[in-house]
């Protein structure tokens, strides 16, 4: 009963910047944490930032000073601004929402996780 759309991803030039977002759709009451994870070829997925509900923001170490999460609680929406891109930083990026609760057919349901399609995005000259 929730979908996710995910959106922003390309390639870009080393320094270059990007704007990924993620929407939630549906009969949604509340959304806990959302946030972002990527998973770069041969490693593991890593977290790259969140932020809950209130504001509170948390960032991986090696994006912090050049990335920004920030959410839209009235559209659902989280987004991630992408600024002085590095080659590392090239991986595909997921967006993932905890404790979701939305309206279903029976009544009110609650996903503990939500996670999108992932989005690639390629730093390169």
């Amino acid at each position: 009963q929730v979908q996710v759309v995910e959106s922003g991803g390309g390639l870009v030039q080393p320094g270059g910047s990007l704007r990924l977002s993620c929407a939630l759709s549906g009969s949604i009451f509340s959304i806990n944490a959302m946030g972002w994870k990527r998973q770069a070829p041969g490693k593991e997925r890593e977290l790259v930032a969140s932020v809950t509900s209130s504001g509170s923001t948390n960032y991986a170490d090696s994006v912090k000073g050049r990335f920004t999460i920030s959410r839209d609680n009235a559209k659902n929406t989280v987004y991630l601004q992408m600024n002085s891109l590095k080659p590392e930083d090239t991986a595909v990026y997921y967006c993932n929402a905890d404790d979701v609760v939305v309206a279903g057919s029976s009544g009110v349901l609650e996903y503990r996780g939500v996670w999108g399609q992932g989005t690639l995005v390629t730093v390169s000259s």
